[in-house]
């Protein structure tokens, strides 16, 4: 493990456990064993800190879903797999949670709140894909509707993962929103959340993700792996990107080698948008 997720692992123990504003540096750094000087050439400040762990966890989280949507085969498998893993992420990641709850209700940081609404949009527009492979035409002018329903029910049904100790029965939980979801799919007819709407958000806001910034994630992945057959997976993935000269197939599956790697995950998420899988 190196130095920087140490200090990413042990620092979010504290932030769950006693709040970020109460954590200071030199609890920290004695919580990881390490000096103030080490903790600082790995992060500028606190906030940088608060802002890498945002960044690893909601940048994980949002290429597993994707992935999970474009890698499941079976139509009537995917929403109940969809719902199971998102919960079972909150689960797993309920410290996160927290700090990431407690950081939104006390940041006016410009750039906390510009990097939430990006990661929020990429999430919509994994779940519209989804929604638009299930019911096709038949939810033609309620499906951005639809997607918003869909994010009130991850967002509503993940405070009982935060806020309450109880165990939770993840499949019962995955079947009962699978239920509703498809009920509001058939049933709703008058859509608040129009596509109209949805034209208007989008000149207000413009997240493309341009080759240089897919190009920056790639080198800062590669300076965090070590040599293997993902780190070579991925320097042939930028060169295609730079310049293209290999066949579909191969470019997949050069994509499906570096999936599995925590650190990859965000660079295999954009690559797979860029080349269209």
């Amino acid at each position: 493990m190196s130095k920087k997720q140490l200090i990413m692992e042990k620092a979010l123990e504290l932030f769950a456990d006693q709040g970020f504003e109460a954590t200071s540096v030199q609890q920290i750094t004695d919580h990881c064993g390490i000096s103030k000087g080490a903790f600082y050439l790995s992060f500028k400040s606190k906030d940088e800190l608060i802002l890498a762990l945002i960044d690893y966890f909601t940048t994980q989280f949002t290429s597993n879903i994707d992935y999970l949507v474009k890698s499941t085969t079976i139509d009537s498998e995917l929403l109940y797999k969809f719902y199971y893993t998102v919960f079972e992420s909150f689960n797993k990641h309920s410290d996160f949670a927290k700090v990431l709850i407690k950081e939104q209700m006390r940041s006016f940081n410009k750039e906390f709140i510009v990097k939430m609404r990006s990661y929020d949009k990429m999430m919509e527009d994994t779940i519209l894909s989804m929604v638009e492979r299930l019911y096709d035409e038949e939810v033609g002018q309620t499906k951005h509707d639809l997607v918003f329903c869909i994010k009130g029910f991850m967002k509503m049904y993940s405070e009982l993962f935060i806020f309450y100790n109880t165990p939770l029965d993840l499949e019962l939980l995955a079947h009962s929103l699978t239920e509703k979801t498809n009920l509001l799919a058939k049933y709703v007819t008058i859509p608040f959340v129009s596509n109209e709407l949805v034209q208007q958000f989008k000149q207000q806001s413009c997240n493309e993700v341009t080759n240089e910034q897919i190009l920056g994630v790639i080198e800062q992945t590669l300076d965090d792996i070590e040599d293997s057959i993902e780190k070579e997976s991925l320097l042939l993935l930028k060169q295609e990107l730079l310049e293209p000269t290999l066949s579909r197939p191969l470019v997949k599956g050069l994509l499906e080698n570096i999936q599995p790697h925590p650190h990859c995950k965000w660079a295999a998420y954009l690559l797979r948008g860029y080349f269209g899988f």
